[in-house]
C-alpha cells in the first residue's frame, strides 16, 4: 500500500470484499470452488492489498491475466495458489515452472516446451487447458492438440476451461455444449480433470447449470453487479475520494480551464480538486461528471486536466478548502455510482474501475 501523501485516494473496504466472497461461496455451494479474478490490479483496487482477504475467505486460486501480474503477487505471497488466465510467451515459460504458477495452455507446442522446461528443473508444471467454444479469443477445440498436452509426463493437467460470449441464452447454451463435447472426448481418452470451469461473474449468477465445479468471479467479488436473471446480495467495496484544494470566486464571463470552453454564467464560486485523467478518470466526462460535496452534486467545469479538475460550488456556498469531495461512491447520498460513471463515459463498470491508475494510493479499511 502506498503512503497517503495526496488528498486523492481509492478507499477499499476489505470487509465488503470478505462479505462478497462469503456470499458467492454460499451461492455456489460447498462442491464448487471459487477462483476470484484479480487481474488489472484487482480491477483497480490493488491486487496485493486484497489478496489475503480473498485467500482468508475461501479462494482456491488467485487468477490474473499476465505473468507480470502473477509475479507481483508471488513476491508478496510466496505460497499463494496463482493462475494465469492468458497466454505466456514461450521465452518466459521457465518462470512459470520455477515460480509454481498454474498456466493456461492450448497448443501442443507449448505443452512440449513446458514439459521439457519442467523436466530440466525437476518439477511438474501445473496447467489448465483453454477451449475456444466460439468466443475466439484464446484456446482451441482441437482435441488431439489438447490430448497431446495431457500426455506430457512433467505436466499436471489440473483443469479445463472456456469463456462465454454472453450473447444470449441460446448462444451461451451452444458454447456450453461445445465445451462439454471437448471434455467428453478427452475423458474418453482417459483424461481426468480436477476442475472444470466456464462461468464468470455474470454466468455464475445467471446460469447455475454452468457453474460446474469452479467459478471465476471478478467484478462480483468487488460488489459490481452485472447479472440479469439471477440475484446475489453484494456490496460495492470501493470509493474514489479527493478533497478541495482551493476555493475562490470568479466574476460573470470569466473563463475556466483550457481554451476557456466554460465561462461563468454569473458570479460563481468554484473549487479545484486534485485529480485528473492521469489518475484514471475518463476525460470524456467533460460536461457530464460531478463530485459530491456535503451531499450535493457539484458539476465539473471546463476541460478536465491531467492532474486537477475544477468544479462549480454554486450549490454549496459553505464549501471550504480541505472538504471531502466524492468522485465515485455507491450511488447513495447523491454520489456517482460506478454504473452511472460507466454510462456517462460510454463504457462499462469494469473499465471504470480497472482504469484507475496506481498514482492514487489505495487506503484499506475493514467495514
Amino acid at each position: 500500500m502506498n503512503k497517503v501523501l495526496r488528498d486523492t485516494y481509492v478507499q477499499v473496504d476489505l470487509g465488503a470484499i470478505a462479505g462478497n466472497m462469503e456470499a458467492i461461496r454460499e451461492m455456489v455451494g460447498p462442491d464448487c470452488a471459487v477462483m476470484p479474478v484479480i487481474k488489472a490490479n484487482a480491477y483497480g483496487l490493488g491486487a496485493v492489498g486484497v489478496a489475503q482477504t480473498l485467500l482468508d475467505h475461501g479462494a482456491c486460486y488467485l487468477a490474473v491475466a499476465t505473468l507480470t501480474e502473477a509475479l507481483e503477487l508471488r513476491e508478496a505471497y510466496p505460497e499463494a495458489p496463482l493462475f494465469i488466465l492468458g497466454h505466456t510467451p514461450d521465452r518466459f515459460l521457465h518462470i512459470v515452472a520455477e515460480k509454481k504458477i498454474t498456466q493456461t495452455l492450448f497448443t501442443a507446442a507449448q505443452g512440449k516446451l513446458l514439459n521439457d522446461i519442467a523436466a530440466e528443473r525437476g518439477v511438474k508444471a501445473k496447467v489448465h487447458l483453454k477451449v475456444d467454444t466460439g468466443f475466439h479469443r484464446l484456446g482451441t477445440e482441437d482435441v488431439d492438440a489438447l490430448y497431446s498436452i495431457c500426455q506430457q509426463p512433467n505436466i499436471e493437467v489440473e483443469g479445463i476451461f472456456s469463456h462465454l460470449a454472453l450473447a444470449g441464452e441460446e448462444e451461451d447454451a451452444k458454447q456450453y455444449r461445445r465445451f462439454i463435447a471437448v471434455i467428453e472426448a478427452l475423458e474418453a481418452k482417459g483424461v481426468a480433470f480436477r476442475y472444470k470451469h466456464l462461468a464468470d461473474s455474470i454466468a455464475a449468477v445467471d446460469y447455475p447449470e454452468y457453474r460446474m465445479n469452479m467459478v471465476r468471479p471478478g467484478a462480483l467479488v468487488y460488489g459490481l453487479r452485472g447479472f440479469h436473471k439471477g440475484y446475489i446480495e453484494v456490496k460495492q467495496s470501493m470509493a474514489f475520494h479527493t478533497h478541495l484544494s482551493q476555493v475562490r470566486d470568479i466574476p460573470k464571463g470569466e473563463g475556466v480551464g483550457y481554451d476557456f470552453l466554460w465561462r461563468a454564467p454569473q458570479d460563481t464560486r468554484i473549487g479545484t480538486v486534485p485529480f485528473g485523467y492521469a489518475d484514471g478518470y475518463p476525460r470524456a466526462m467533460r460536461g457530464k461528471g460531478y463530485v459530491t460535496i456535503h451531499g450535493v452534486k457539484c458539476p465539473l467545469i471546463g476541460v478536465l486536466c491531467m492532474d486537477q479538475c475544477m468544479v462549480d460550488l454554486t450549490n454549496v456556498p459553505d464549501a471550504k478548502e480541505g472538504d471531502l469531495a466524492i468522485v465515485y461512491g455507491d450511488g447513495s447520498n447523491n454520489t456517482m455510482s460506478i454504473q452511472e460513471a460507466s454510462e456517462l463515459a460510454g463504457s462499462n463498470k469494469n473499465e471504470i474501475v480497472a482504469r484507475l491508475l496506481p498514482r492514487p494510493p489505495r487506503v484499506y479499511i475493514n467495514g
